[in-house]
């Protein structure tokens, strides 16, 4: 059974919302844990072949200049398919970043075995006091360290992976200890107002 404190935590900056649209991937950003610890990062701007918007040129602070020489798409996305090979994924608002994942890996040919949980969604029910479950207001609720840099791939993609830390740790509190990552999906899943019968019968 997989823990959920060893997956990879990713996190993409796009030209825009929908690959569907044409949109496409501009950063990737990925940190590997392994029992709660980081083991490994990966972090790569890509040229999309085409110029970003100033809108996502302030958005993200990438600029069309620094992405005239990053490698391409494919050759980025063909390296990131190895770095997440065999690992379950985590992203805060997981069917975005899953949605441009899928739609960048298949133009290379290429695709990954493990399944994914979002970190906003189990967020909704364990921070339900939160003010929003927004990344950067979930790190001020919770107070986790950070560089204030937000929209930028490794810096966000280290931040949901410091939540999502909390978030396994904090069950502890339940009497959950080391839960798997098919348990936190089942958490992403459960009507909040289930929640707590769905942690105390885990406990039992």
């Amino acid at each position: 059974m997989t823990q959920a404190s060893s997956v990879v935590v990713l996190d993409f900056e796009t030209t825009g919302l929908s690959p569907n649209m044409g949109d496409r991937a501009i950063e990737i950003g990925a940190v590997k844990l392994v029992d709660g610890q980081v083991v490994d990062s990966f972090q790569r701007l890509m040229n999309p072949g085409f110029r970003v918007s100033t809108f996502i040129e302030g958005y993200t602070g990438i600029t069309n200049n620094m992405l005239r020489t990053a490698p391409s798409c494919d050759e980025v996305m063909t390296s990131f398919s190895q770095f997440i090979a065999g690992e379950n994924l985590i992203a805060h608002n997981a069917s975005f970043d899953k949605r441009f994942l899928d739609a960048e890996l298949e133009r290379v040919n290429c695709g990954y075995s493990g399944e994914f949980a979002c970190s906003l969604l189990v967020a909704r029910r364990l921070i339900q006091d939160a003010p929003s479950h927004k990344l950067g207001e979930l790190v001020r609720h919770r107070n986790i360290e950070n560089d204030g840099v937000f929209h930028r791939a490794l810096a966000d993609a280290q931040v949901t992976a410091k939540l999502w830390l909390l978030m396994v740790e904090e069950l502890e509190q339940y009497g959950i200890t080391s839960p798997s990552f098919t348990f936190m999906q089942r958490i992403s899943k459960t009507a909040k107002s289930k929640v707590d019968q769905l942690l105390a019968n885990h406990r039992a």
